[in-house]
């Protein structure tokens, strides 16, 4: 039932931003280009790439709900991280065609080569409209990313949050170029440009950095040792790797353990521990666990050493 309630809220919040994009497109394009705003119609611009990737990243979360099989023994949960770099990789190249175009557009103005009467009032209405709109997706996408853990989801709250400035960006430039600087308009367009660019590098970072298992992170890790040492009979806790999965975590710990125990006993410690990890740690699919002796080098390739988690807790 959680992954079913996670699943839902993911969608939900792809189907209210593509709702709203595809809204908010119609509106800047056809306003940018009959209302003379460059920054406007920039901006417009930039929605219409939104419900493109929205497109996309609906599609691979489709992708991503799907079973476990022989060749994804741990599910497709991963088809999420790659979802959010197709967001990094859209918000990336659609803020380097919006500043390549503003700036055009404003370097016209400046020489003499194009002449600007200034932007309608309507297109001032439309920004400002996008401005409440995209703050009130940008809160709702947040929230369920936290509450989902989706990193699609994430990228797409942020992407939101760019479109409030770059709306804004825009608003200013109509209204200094309405008072007789038409040049701030384009310029606006290209400043937000810069802003978007950097939320691009930044979704694609941290999509990149999961793909390529930079976990854990010091709070996981911390979690960890604190639940180890909650356990006497862990002498000390020596190694901790996480590889995610989507949401999911796959954690693989080295114990060392007193050499006198049996191996029943060291089944049992380990047995503890997996217990401990699933209990105290969200969205954990398997836990492996590897013992030995105290002040031995560890090894991970005994027979019977390594302890598998076979069904992990609050999992079916």
């Amino acid at each position: 039932m959680q992954a079913e309630q996670r699943d839902r809220k993911s969608a939900l919040a792809i189907r209210v931003g593509l709702a709203g994009n595809v809204l908010l497109a119609a509106l800047k394009t056809w306003i940018g280009i009959t209302g003379r705003s460059p920054a406007l119609l920039a901006d417009g611009i930039n929605s219409t790439s939104d419900v493109a990737y929205y497109l996309v990243v609906a599609a691979f979360m489709r992708q991503a709900r799907k079973p476990a099989d022989e060749q994804h023994p741990y599910g497709h949960s991963q088809l999420e991280d790659i979802a959010a770099l197709v967001v990094g990789a859209f918000v990336l190249t659609t803020a380097i065609a919006v500043f390549w175009g503003s700036a055009k557009a404003a370097y016209e103005i400046l020489s003499g080569a194009a002449v600007s009467e200034g932007a309608a009032r309507i297109a001032l209405w439309i920004a400002l409209l996008t401005i409440v709109l995209k703050a009130f997706l940008t809160e709702c996408t947040r929230r369920l990313g936290a509450q989902t853990g989706n990193a699609a989801v994430a990228a797409l709250a942020r992407d939101h949050r760019n479109d409030i400035f770059s709306a804004a960006g825009a608003a200013v430039g109509i209204i200094l170029g309405r008072a007789g600087y038409p040049w701030v308009d384009p310029l606006a367009g290209a400043l937000v440009a810069l802003v978007i660019l950097k939320t691009g590098i930044g979704i694609l970072r941290e999509a990149s950095a999961d793909l390529m298992d930079a976990v854990p992170s010091r709070l996981l890790s911390a979690k960890i040792a604190a639940l180890a040492a909650a356990i006497p009979e862990i002498e000390e806790l020596e190694e901790v790797h996480a590889h995610r999965f989507g949401p999911y975590l796959v954690i693989n710990v080295t114990i060392a353990v007193d050499g006198g125990q049996t191996i029943r006993e060291g089944d049992r410690i380990a047995s503890e521990l997996e217990r401990a990890i699933t209990r105290g740690i969200e969205y954990v699919r398997r836990v492996h666990v590897h013992y030995h002796p105290a002040g031995a080098a560890p090894r991970g390739d005994g027979p019977g050493l390594l302890h598998d988690c076979r069904k992990p807790h609050g999992l079916p």
